[in-house]
């Protein structure tokens, strides 16, 4: 099955996902990987976090805050004159990560019944502008911790004028929690914190209970987009969704996608591809509930 093929059959009638397909892969693709990751072994990692991790202590942030060098940029990105990119009201707000009354992501545009993304933890924001502003008709929300990254980004979209994104300071789970079901139609994890040791495995982003909130806030036929340049990760990420009834794996059960050419190309990206390092994309549609 084509390229096209495969976006066809997740956009169909859902209208969740841009039309703008590459037809180029990269050479070190998935389909060129040596897939040295045992599949087994994967799953009874995945099991045994599972069944080792309390749900009675506090929550497992999937996330660290670490301090980082504040360019003049994102100076100037979290001044007020950039208050407009930001959901929360004020810079007291967005340092503390205050999301408190922030339950309706499409209230914050003036077009509120655009195709609405949601990317969690978009770095820098060089590739969620590019997006923002190669696709007009869309609704951007961009969720970070690091004030770099917020700030930076905000500069960014600054600069190109952009009216259809919004930028928000926190917890991307917290605030999924607190957003209506069927809200958003696409939700993008690009390279995530893969949490390398095994101590850590139980912080990564994608696992049962974490990828339930996501598909309780995205609408039927909604999207789940990732991508990783992490083989264990992304077969990680491939046991979990595969292994879930509320989403179909549109390149097919236990397939990658080719890369689509509406995710940039970062600089980060590219220096892996040029080390050799394998970029896995994985696309997942929300399946819409049977009822009687």
């Amino acid at each position: 099955m084509n390229r096209e093929t495969l976006f066809l059959n997740a956009t169909q009638s859902t209208g969740n996902l841009p039309t703008s397909v590459s037809t180029n892969s990269p050479t070190n693709s998935p389909a060129s990987s040596l897939k040295n990751i045992d599949k087994n072994t994967v799953k009874n990692e995945i099991d045994n976090v599972a069944s080792h991790t309390p749900t009675n202590l506090r929550t497992i942030n999937t996330f660290m805050k670490r301090k980082t060098h504040m360019g003049k940029k994102a100076q100037i990105g979290l001044s007020d004159a950039y208050q407009s990119y930001f959901a929360q009201k004020n810079l007291d707000a967005i340092l503390a990560m205050d999301i408190e009354g922030i339950d309706n992501l499409r209230a914050l545009f003036n077009n509120p019944k655009q195709p609405l993304t949601l990317e969690i933890g978009f770095g820098m924001g060089t590739s969620l502008v590019e997006m923002a502003k190669a696709d007009p008709k869309r609704n951007f929300v961009g969720i970070e911790v690091h004030e770099a990254g917020l700030g930076n980004c905000a500069f960014l979209a600054g600069e190109q004028g952009l009216t259809n994104l919004q930028l928000i300071s926190g917890d991307a789970l917290a605030l999924m929690k607190q957003l209506p079901k069927n809200h958003i139609d696409t939700v993008q994890l690009y390279f995530p914190d893969p949490w390398q040791k095994k101590r850590h495995y139980k912080r990564r982003f994608v696992n049962t209970g974490r990828m339930a909130v996501v598909a309780q806030v995205l609408t039927d036929g909604g999207i789940f987009h990732a991508a990783t340049d992490w083989e264990h990760y992304a077969f990680w990420m491939l046991e979990v969704l595969d292994g879930l009834a509320e989403f179909n794996n549109v390149a097919g059960k236990g397939a990658f996608l080719p890369r689509p050419n509406f995710r940039p190309l970062t600089k980060f990206e590219q220096r892996g591809i040029n080390e050799g390092r394998v970029i896995y994309d994985l696309m997942y549609k929300k399946l819409a509930k049977k009822t009687g």
